[in-house]
């Protein structure tokens, strides 16, 4: 059975930068919940970041920089390659991440000033597991994730 990634926030853990989660609740994750594809990774926390913790953005030299001015570049790596890796781990080729964060965002980031302004990139997870061969999608996305999850099955 192919295993699906799932960013923790979405799965409803409260690991966002304010404390909070982004549960999302759709009857094909409850589907997934129940076969039990779902790995559940939140590679800021992974990397070692706290919660809460300040709000970071991917700054226009790559580096992941917090609205204090701190440089969390190397904990934002760390967790994405956790996430790598443990996608490794389980044969994982698909994953459900979180859009718009500086980790997880599949098609579109914060434009690095703090601003609410968002730019098409990719968060620094999403982007090491694409590299890794792995199809990102995005929470709203699922049609086409499980689209992609039905190709693989049908596959083997």
């Amino acid at each position: 059975m192919e295993k699906i990634l799932i960013s923790a926030c979405l799965y409803g853990h409260a690991v966002r930068y304010d404390g909070n989660d982004n549960l999302v609740t759709h009857p094909l994750l409850d589907k997934w919940k129940k076969q039990g594809r779902l790995v559940v990774l939140c590679p800021e926390i992974s990397g070692g970041l706290p919660t809460p913790r300040p709000p970071a953005e991917i700054q226009t030299d790559g580096n992941v920089a917090t609205i204090t001015g701190d440089d969390a570049t190397a904990a934002f790596q760390a967790g994405a390659q956790a996430a790598v890796a443990l996608c490794q781990q389980h044969n994982i080729q698909l994953a459900l991440l979180k859009e718009n964060s500086p980790s997880c965002g599949s098609h579109f980031i914060y434009n690095g000033q703090f601003d609410g302004t968002r730019i098409t990139g990719q968060g620094l997870a999403a982007a090491a597991l694409t590299a890794h061969g792995i199809k990102v999608f995005s929470e709203y996305q699922l049609d086409e994730l499980e689209c992609a999850l039905n190709s693989l099955e049908d596959k083997t």
